[in-house]
């Protein structure tokens, strides 16, 4: 079952609405924004979050970001070489 829906009325740009109506598919344009704004909620927690950890902890470096994307980039490739070596 789904959870329960409410009507309600939004203004925003006509340009931005068309395009919205454009891309929304056979889900609708209701579900179409559904989903948009649930991204921004999820994006909004997040930032909260960072807030709090960079309160508590600092703020994170470029160097450390730099660092993660390497590491991740190397697990990746990793991952990808065992992948070929187990077929």
């Amino acid at each position: 079952m789904s959870e329960p829906t409410g009507k309600y009325s939004i203004t925003m740009p006509r340009d931005i609405a068309e395009a919205a109506k454009a891309r929304s598919g056979p889900s609708g344009l209701s579900a179409y924004v559904a989903a948009a704004v649930a991204r921004q909620i999820e994006r909004d927690n997040l930032n909260e979050l960072i807030t709090v950890a960079e309160a508590e902890h600092g703020p994170v470096t470029d160097e450390e970001i730099q660092a993660l994307r390497d590491q991740l980039h190397r697990a990746r490739q990793e991952q990808t070489r065992g992948g070929a070596d187990a077929a």
